[in-house]
């Protein structure tokens, strides 16, 4: 995707969203409209587009500790000074440290992050394989309620060309675009183990998959 230079990571901005996880290797829409927000995309621009993405409870009191920094590659600004922006995944990084200053400088959350480094194994064949049916049952099942829906993947998973040697990558992906609750997603970003990455999100799918069944005979029995 995007190399990250780690010195951006001494000083970096911190987007807080309710129910948002970014990914390594995903894309994320967003549109900012918020005049702090307006100042933090402008001044990410100035500098390398390097942002954070943490997801923060409703409230806005607990910022989550692991996060996924991203790179802004798309910018399409609008009239009324509000942006449509992409950012895209690049690491998965720690906050070590909310930055603050006293008079703040800055009208958003800036913070001091640790890139995270994934467990260096590999994941088996049948793991594998067990990820790729539970998330070719349950985009077959959504697609029958949604016909335009799809799982988008990163050219260098397309087809079989990746093989399991990215299965880890490939569970990012179903994470981010298929898990419905948040909170199971954050514990997914926050396993750096990609053999038990792999089996969470395929245990996920699984059940998410179960729930659609049953919610379907369900509604015909009625």
């Amino acid at each position: 995707m995007n190399r990250l230079d780690d010195e951006a990571l001494a000083d970096v901005p911190v987007f807080p969203l309710p129910n948002v996880v970014l990914f390594p290797e995903a894309l994320l829409p967003l549109h900012i409209f918020e005049p702090r927000y307006r100042a933090m995309l402008s001044d990410c621009l100035d500098r390398d587009g390097t942002i954070v993405i943490a997801q923060v409870d409703r409230d806005g009191a607990r910022i989550a500790d692991v996060a996924a920094v991203g790179v802004v590659i798309e910018h399409h600004p609008l009239p009324d000074g509000r942006s449509n922006i992409v950012v895209a995944g690049s690491a998965r990084v720690r906050l070590d440290e909310l930055l603050v200053e006293a008079p703040p400088r800055y009208p958003y959350k800036r913070a001091r992050a640790t890139r995270l480094h994934e467990v260096d194994v590999a994941v088996n064949d049948a793991d594998y394989a067990a990820l790729l049916a539970a998330a070719t049952m349950f985009v077959t099942e959504v697609k029958k309620h949604d016909a335009t829906f799809e799982l988008r993947m990163p050219k260098g998973l397309r087809g079989n060309e990746a093989g399991r040697a990215k299965a880890g990558v490939l569970a990012d992906i179903c994470a981010f675009q298929l898990v419905v609750d948040a909170g199971v997603r954050q514990g997914i970003l926050e396993e750096l183990d990609p053999r038990a990455r792999v089996r969470r999100v395929t245990d996920q799918l699984a059940a998410q998959h179960g729930a659609m069944l049953s919610e379907t005979k369900g509604s015909v029995l009625n």
